[in-house]
């Protein structure tokens, strides 16, 4: 693993990347289809790419015992690529400069990024532990560019994109609680964590995970009902389709599954049903073919 990849590993960069098109796409549709000024628009993707960067740096940096009991020869610390202070001063860099950033655009979106990169300093540090209370951050850092990049061109968030925040998070604490069934064994070596699958097992978890799923296949398809630019929109449908299907089959893989390889596939797929969803609000922004 050389260096540049070893750093794009710890700090997630295809995350980023998924940020950079959510944040795209709500300012498309708060602002019927117009994006800022070049300087604003840029400032504005560089803010949650960098805030998340150092999210996922600063987690890898608080998580070495645990990430150890779990065998995750696949994060650079643990390989021993990337030295533990060196992901910390790399988190810290990514705060400072993706707040900083914000700080140019108004004064909304400075405060979204500055309390989301405090909170992911206490996630990492505290909050991880804290029953629900840590996934549920995860999943609203998932939905927050949403709101953010909505607050970069107006004053006022849309109904729809209201929804949109609701499906991604739903879907996100979703996949948040398969991740605690995943690490379940190592998390409680490492930390002793009493974390969902602690108090109503594994099955109860992912019938958990399953109902949120669900519940933001519900709205997806409210979308497409009641609100534009997703009203009738094959654009839109067609992949939100595919990302549904993809959803459910996750739930009910980990209804069952018992190998950590099933978690691993599984996980795989959230994550690309997830992307496939962002893109399909994306380009709902930009095209509509009607149904």
């Amino acid at each position: 693993m050389g260096r540049v990849v070893a750093f794009l590993r710890l700090t997630r960069i295809e995350h980023s990347l998924m940020l950079i098109v959510a944040v795209l796409a709500a300012e498309l549709i708060a602002g019927n289809g117009r994006l800022p000024t070049a300087f604003i628009l840029l400032l504005s993707l560089v803010t949650p790419a960098l805030v998340s960067m150092g999210s996922f740096a600063i987690n890898d940096y608080y998580d070495i015992e645990t990430d150890r009991a779990n065998k995750r020869v696949d994060r650079p610390i643990i390989a021993g690529v990337i030295k533990p202070r060196e992901a910390f001063w790399t988190a810290i860099a990514c705060f400072i400069i993706g707040v900083l950033a914000s700080a140019l655009i108004n004064s909304a979106a400075f405060v979204i990024a500055l309390v989301f990169a405090v909170l992911a300093y206490a996630y990492s540090y505290k909050l991880k532990n804290t029953l629900l209370l840590g996934n549920a951050y995860i999943a609203f850092s998932m939905a927050i560019p949403f709101v953010y990049g909505s607050y970069v061109v107006s004053d006022s968030m849309l109904p729809s994109l209201l929804v949109v925040f609701a499906i991604i998070f739903l879907s996100g604490l979703a996949r948040e609680i398969h991740g605690l069934i995943r690490d379940y064994a190592g998390d409680r070596k490492a930390r002793h964590s009493r974390s969902l699958p602690y108090y109503i097992g594994k099955r109860g978890s992912a019938i958990t995970a399953m109902i949120l799923y669900l519940a933001a296949i519900a709205l997806s398809a409210e979308l497409f009902v009641y609100f534009r630019p997703f009203l009738g929109n094959m654009v839109y449908i067609a992949p939100i389709f595919v990302t549904d299907l993809l959803l459910l089959y996750v739930g009910i893989v980990y209804l069952g599954a018992k190998a950590k390889r099933e978690y691993g596939i599984a996980r795989n797929l959230s994550l690309g049903a997830m992307g496939l969803a962002l893109f399909a609000i994306l380009f709902s922004s930009l095209l509509y073919i009607p149904v």
